[in-house]
């Protein structure tokens, strides 16, 4: 196994210790969710809410592990292979920073979620954007237009003006460190307007590309 696999189960292990051992000490239930200003706003039985996110994880990691094999373009995939295995890292340890948060949380522990996300938002988007430019066209990962998946010329050109964006998404997301009232506004907004963008820029560019 590679040792970004190795890395992942044992973040996934320790969550479901840190469950098991956390569990006599958490109410019958526990806060699962917060709106956009931070405010918990739903719950779930504490099994649940203990065991669910270490359960989610490792069904992601099963299933990053079988993109790269089941993909008609799976060779492509091997190019950039060890930018697409550590991003598969940053998302499982997203997910194990989220849940020590509830932890903490459901503990009693009272602090801006937000405020706590931000870095981690920006982080995955900028690192998304050094997947997306290194990505050779295959079917999973990446922007998957009709344009872009037709033609490789599209792809890569999509993509390398793709990863620009989504770095300064990942910049602009720590701006809400600064203005905590649009911290959401400056995490959501931007990545919404470059995914409407990239797909836009996909179809003008193949017939571009086709017209010449």
């Amino acid at each position: 196994m590679k040792k970004t696999g190795i890395i992942i189960l044992g973040i996934i292990i320790i969550s479901f210790l840190i469950g098991i051992y956390f569990y006599p000490q958490m109410p019958d239930n526990i806060v699962s969710h917060w709106n956009a200003q931070g405010q918990a706003d739903d719950y779930m039985p504490k099994f649940l809410g203990l065991f669910l996110m270490p359960a989610v994880s490792l069904v992601m990691f099963l299933l990053f592990l079988a993109i790269p094999k089941i993909d008609p373009l799976k060779a492509n995939i091997e190019k950039f292979r060890k930018y697409y295995d550590w991003f598969i890292v940053l998302i499982i340890l997203f997910l194990f920073y989220l849940y020590v948060l509830t932890i903490f949380w459901n503990l009693g522990f009272r602090f801006d979620l937000i405020r706590f996300l931000i870095p981690a938002f920006g982080l995955i988007f900028y690192y998304a954007g050094i997947l997306i430019e290194n990505a050779k066209r295959n079917w999973f990962i990446g922007i998957k237009t009709p344009w872009t998946l037709t033609s490789e010329e599209v792809w890569d050109k999509t993509h390398k003006i793709g990863g620009m964006l989504f770095k300064a998404c990942g910049i602009l997301a720590l701006l809400g460190l600064l203005f905590p009232a649009y911290a959401m506004f400056l995490v959501i907004a931007p990545i919404i307007l470059t995914s409407f963008y990239l797909v836009f820029y996909s179809y003008l560019e193949y017939y571009h590309v086709e017209s010449h």
